[in-house]
């Protein structure tokens, strides 16, 4: 995918491309979240629910790259995920919060929250 970059006029290349790849994943986005929902992701590589999370990056990308700025990125995968069914959003959103707890990210942020509780085994739980 060709990505604006700074500087470029609105009528490059460039942007229609993006505008094009945009379009396209906000259309395939509906359909791959119905598809996922109950589809696990820890029995198998490469299921719906992981096809349908990569369309959202590859939409969040492409929409950034139409609009110029990352907002609109997320701006594109917000009115991608308002058109699914509630169980499909919930799906979604568990495989998104199991990735980014796999990958680090309560370590990677937990020193931004220094006033907060944080679960160890010496404390407990929040409602202990």
């Amino acid at each position: 995918m060709v990505r604006p970059r700074g500087g470029d006029r609105k009528d490059s290349g460039g942007f229609f491309v993006a505008t094009d790849d945009a379009e396209q994943l906000a259309q395939d986005a509906g359909p791959l979240l119905e598809r996922a929902v109950g589809v696990g992701w820890y029995d198998a590589i490469g299921s719906d629910v992981d096809l349908a999370a990569l369309v959202l990056c590859r939409l969040r990308r492409a929409g950034a790259g139409a609009g110029g700025a990352m907002e609109h990125g997320d701006a594109a995968v917000r009115a991608a995920l308002t058109q699914a069914s509630p169980d499909a959003l919930a799906w979604i959103t568990s495989r998104a919060i199991s990735y980014m707890d796999e990958s680090g990210f309560p370590e990677s942020v937990a020193r931004w929250f220094p006033e907060t509780w944080s679960v160890r085994p010496d404390r407990g739980s929040a409602s202990d």
